[in-house]
Parts: structure tokens; C-alpha cells; sequence
């Protein structure tokens, strides 16, 4: 116990240690977190094993999980707060256009590019490993995204389309991975399983809705009686974290297996909660503010599970290398397409694509259910190297783009810190 508080601390101390190196060199904050975690992973500082520095095993950082499901919930709450009946009015088409087609085009194009790549070298990865690697180019990582935008405080309609776009493509990626996935079963097995390709998909994200949106009602009923901020708070807390713990469950009916993603349960909650609640604004700013801590922690033990092992082969970064660059140029040309249709202003078209490129979680565990696959070591190790690469690289260019399109104004040096006021002094005695 004593050494896990100290590790924790060491980390988020150092994270945040770290941010001012990062800002020199006009970082983001949630690269200098990753960078923190890498270097306090197994494969450095964690290496020296000693109690309480850093992270010894990579199975050491997965011991962690909990803190990083419960941050995804936050994080995915926040980005349901972003689906307001009013902005959906506005741009909930084209969001839904574009979510939609840049997460279909990148998968295909990955596709045809790992599919080439299997027919000119058979060894590399097979068949259904190509086309399930396909899928989960599709997946975009919503955290950092959502830390770079509130770090720099960017706001205008292409930060507003993105935050909606993330939120639309993890459920577009859910479906393709299902259906995708199922292909690659039934082409090694040699039979198609209807139930798992389309049906279970379909309850998944039905039922991940369903819990939600019950959730969201349940806190705006709950928080009703309460008064006090810090009350009102401390409800919103539990019900996240609740609702993290109720998604994590599983079962099955009548041969049916049913399961909820975390981060449809917990967007579907803030969606439902900041449309029903008139107090949702700032009760969201509050729970914003307290989850601070957690985010650092978050993107420390991200950081810490990149596995630089994936980089011995030289055969995992050959499929990467192909992995990145198809994924990135349908991310890109697909972002681009779809801002066309839709009549898009020019500055949403040309940067709108790079903003959507960073990929973690999500990606990560469609790799694990691949694992199943006959070839699922290659699908997780190439995903292993592009959430390295994304993970690095993502956040950096997510600033680039926002800040090309206007949507960030640097202020200079600022501080939040402000002197003690006088307290007024009581005397006892007349």
C-alpha cells in the first residue's frame, strides 16, 4: 500500500514537473504526461526497481487499471456535455455525416492497404488480421483530444464539430470492428455467425444508450436534493463512478452475449443529464475541476503501458509503418471528403482530419478481443506501435491544426494565483 501512494504521487508529480518542460518547447500537456509515463515505465526508471520509483512490469501498470477506466468515464461524461439540443440543431447533421464517412473511408483505405500488403508478403499478417486491423483504424482516442481543447481553452465551430465527431466515431468504430472482426472469424473458421457479426453489435450499443440515459435521468432526480455545490458535486461523482462499474458488466440471454462500452454508457449520461438538468453547466465545470488529478494519473500510466518491445521487430514495424500511413491519410482525405458534402467552411476542411488521428483505448481494446484471432498477436502489437506513435505525435498536431484554424489564442504567461485577502480579526475580550 505505502509503495503504490508513493508511486502514484511520484507520478503525478513528475507529470506535472514536466509540463514546464513542455511548455518551453510549446508542447501540449498531455504529451508531457505520456513522455512522463514512458520514462517512469518498465523500460526505464521502473527498470531500476526500485519500491515506489516508478512502474517495474508493464503487468505492475495494468494493476492500475482502475483509475484509467474511471478517468475514461469522466472524460467521455465531459464529452457528452457537448451534445446539447441547441448545437445539435445546428451542426448534428453534418457531425453525424462526418463521423460517419471519415471513420467508413479510413477503414477502407487501411484495408486496401494492409490487403496489398498481404498478397506482395503472405508472412507479414493474414487475411482476417488485414481487415480487422482495418476496423480499428477507425478509432479515435477522445481524451486527448478533449485535454488539448480544454488546456488551451479553444473554442469556434471546428473545435465544436470535432468534440461531437470523436463522440460519433467511437460508436461508428464499434460497429465496424464488430462486423469486421466477424468476417476475420468466419474466414478463419470457414462459417459466418449472423449473431456475432450484426446482433450483438447492435445490443451492445443499444443497451450501452439505454444505461446512459437511465443514468442521466437518475442524477438529475438525485441531485435535486441537494443544494450545496460541494453536495451537488460529490452526487455527480458517484454516479460516474457507478455507472463506470455497471458497464463493466456482462451476461448473457438466450445464447446472446451482452456487454456495455464504458464510453457510450458515460457519453450517453452527460448527453442525457446537461439537456434535462438547467444547473448542468456549472455542476460539469465543478466535476471538471476535480477530475484534474485523475486525467494526470491517466495519461502517466498511458504513457507507462507503451510496450517498446513491439519495436525488436522489425516485421511488426513494417505492418505499422503501413497501418499509420493508410490510417492518417484516411483520417485526413476522409475528414475532408465528408467536409465537402456537407459545405464545411475551407478552415474546418483542411485541418479538421489531423485533429482526428490520435488513437489509444479504445483501439487497445478492440486489439485484446482480437487476440482471438489465429494471427491477433500481430494485430496487437501494430496497434501497440500506433498508439506509441499516436500518442506522441496526436496531441502535438491536434494543437497545430486548432491553433491554424484560429481556434486557439495564445495569452502568454497567465497564473491562477492570487494572494491571501485579509481576514477580518474578532477580538474575545472588550
Amino acid at each position: 500500500m505505502k509503495e503504490i501512494l508513493i508511486c502514484l504521487s511520484f507520478a503525478l508529480l513528475l507529470g506535472l514537473l514536466m509540463t514546464r518542460l513542455a511548455k518551453i518547447v510549446r508542447l501540449p500537456a498531455v504529451t508531457a504526461y505520456l513522455v512522463t509515463g514512458l520514462l517512469l515505465g518498465p523500460f526505464f526508471i521502473g527498470a531500476l526497481q526500485v519500491p515506489g520509483l516508478g512502474f517495474g512490469s508493464l503487468e505492475q501498470v495494468e494493476a492500475f487499471g482502475i483509475l484509467t477506466q474511471m478517468a475514461l468515464g469522466f472524460i467521455a461524461f465531459a464529452i457528452g456535455n457537448e451534445f446539447r439540443l441547441a448545437q445539435l440543431k445546428t451542426m448534428g447533421r453534418t457531425a453525424i455525416t462526418v463521423g460517419v464517412l471519415q471513420a467508413v473511408a479510413t477503414t477502407v483505405l487501411v484495408d486496401i492497404a494492409l490487403i496489398a500488403l498481404h498478397l506482395v508478403f503472405p508472412q507479414a499478417l493474414s487475411l482476417p488480421a488485414a481487415i480487422t486491423l482495418g476496423a480499428i483504424a477507425s478509432a479515435t482516442a477522445p481524451a486527448a483530444t478533449l485535454m488539448v481543447v480544454n488546456q488551451y481553452k479553444a473554442e469556434g465551430p471546428l473545435t465544436s464539430l470535432l468534440l461531437l465527431v470523436v463522440a460519433i466515431d467511437d460508436v461508428v468504430g464499434l460497429v465496424l470492428f464488430s462486423v469486421s472482426y466477424g468476417v476475420a472469424t468466419a474466414l478463419e473458421q470457414g462459417r459466418v455467425e449472423v449473431m456475432g457479426v450484426v446482433l450483438e453489435p447492435l445490443i451492445e450499443v443499444l443497451l450501452s444508450l439505454a444505461l446512459g440515459a437511465l443514468s442521466g435521468v437518475l442524477l438529475n432526480v438525485a441531485e435535486r436534493y441537494f443544494h450545496s455545490r460541494s453536495k451537488r458535486m460529490a452526487i455527480s461523482i458517484a454516479f460516474v463512478m457507478l455507472t463506470v462499474g455497471l458497464s463493466m458488466s456482462k451476461f448473457t440471454v438466450g445464447g446472446i452475449h451482452c456487454g456495455f462500452s464504458l464510453l457510450l454508457v458515460c457519453m450517453s449520461m452527460g448527453t442525457v443529464f446537461c439537456n434535462i438538468c438547467e444547473t448542468s453547466e456549472e455542476l460539469m465545470d465543478r466535476v471538471d475541476r476535480w477530475t484534474t488529478p485523475l486525467n494526470v494519473l491517466f495519461f502517466v500510466i498511458s504513457g507507462a503501458e507503451l510496450n517498446l518491445n513491439v519495436l525488436k521487430d522489425p516485421m511488426v514495424l513494417l505492418v505499422g509503418a503501413v497501418y499509420i500511413i493508410a490510417r492518417s491519410a484516411g483520417k485526413i482525405s476522409g475528414a475532408w471528403g465528408s467536409c465537402t458534402m456537407t459545405h464545411c467552411s475551407d478552415r474546418i476542411r483542411r485541418h479538421l482530419g489531423i485533429t482526428l488521428l490520435p488513437q489509444a483505448g479504445v483501439a487497445l481494446g478492440m486489439a485484446v478481443t482480437a487476440a482471438n484471432l489465429q494471427d491477433g498477436d500481430i494485430v496487437r502489437n501494430v496497434v501497440l506501435f500506433s498508439v506509441l506513435v499516436y500518442e506522441l505525435v496526436g496531441p502535438a498536431l491536434t494543437k497545430r491544426a486548432l491553433m491554424a484554424a484560429g481556434e486557439i489564442r495564445m495569452e502568454g504567461r497567465t497564473s491562477a494565483r492570487q494572494k491571501n485577502a485579509p481576514r477580518p480579526i474578532f477580538h474575545l475580550h472588550k
